[in-house]
């Protein structure tokens, strides 16, 4: 990116969210962008869930924006506003980005892909494995799907809110029968433990499972960018687990996301199967 200047030309792309200061988005993806061959530059937004859906019709108004990417807790909100969306999208009812349209937005969530993709480069697979995630909200139902598209044995959701668990769950047991449960905050027994919770974030948050339970076979993974290394994964790692951080995770997407943000069609969508 060395010697980049914005003109009068420059494309531009913004990341909603409230926080904002932990995102990885405005560096990362400048440089994906620009080393591209790309006239572009992407601004970090610090919007509160009310005025989402202002900033939104506002910034479709803008000709040279060509996309926003949407971070905690927005997810599920901007996808509401997205006049058509990807399948994997419309079934987790989330966005993590979407790009302009002439008539409006077109949402993707790219948060499954990058949580999987990110553990397989630390060389581990879900496949065939017993997993346990805790949240499942915009990123965390996301994740539920991709754990199951990648062929899990069985996957545990824990979340604090038990109307919106027991609808993730219900949703993927029409296509995983009998293979998505309930869980707790209890790792024992699982092969992969999943963070899709912000717990972390601040240094008055409770950890999200009952690290004592935790073996050093195990695989824990965390969607926290910031702190770079969050406390789950610290206390993890101390007891011998490989693990994946939030930035691994978002490293691992960030190509998935500027091809999106591009319109170059992704060899990633694939639709839903029932067993």
């Amino acid at each position: 990116m060395t010697g980049f200047i914005p003109s009068g030309s420059t494309r531009l792309f913004s990341v909603v969210g409230d926080p904002i200061d932990q995102v990885r988005s405005p560096s990362v993806l400048t440089r994906l962008l620009v080393d591209q061959g790309e006239e572009a530059v992407v601004v970090p937004m610090h919007v509160a869930a009310a005025d989402l859906p202002t900033l939104f019709q506002a910034l479709h108004t803008v000709r040279n924006i060509g996309g926003i990417l949407v971070t905690v807790p927005h997810k599920q909100e901007a996808f509401g506003l997205c006049a058509t969306a990807t399948d994997r999208a419309a079934f987790v009812e989330a966005a993590n980005v979407v790009r302009r349209l002439d008539d409006g937005w077109h949402g993707d969530n790219t948060d499954g892909l990058g949580y999987l993709d990110g553990i397989e480069r630390q060389g581990f697979a879900v496949a065939g494995r017993k997993c346990l995630l805790i949240g499942c909200g915009g990123a965390g139902s996301a994740i539920a799907l991709e754990i199951m598209r990648r062929g899990a044995s069985l996957l545990a959701i824990h979340d604090i809110d038990r109307e919106r668990r027991d609808a993730v769950i219900a949703k993927l047991d029409r296509y995983y029968r009998g293979r998505v449960v309930v869980g707790s905050a209890d790792p024992a027994g699982y092969d992969l433990v999943a963070n899709a919770t912000p717990l972390g974030m601040r240094p008055e948050d409770p950890l999200p499972i009952d690290v004592s339970k935790l073996e050093s076979r195990q695989f824990v993974a965390c969607v926290v960018t910031k702190p770079e290394v969050p406390p789950l994964i610290e206390e993890a790692r101390r007891r011998g687990c490989r693990t994946m951080t939030g930035a691994g995770m978002f490293d691992a997407q960030a190509a998935t996301l500027v091809d999106f943000l591009l319109t170059r069609p992704s060899e990633r969508e694939v639709g839903l199967k029932q067993d």
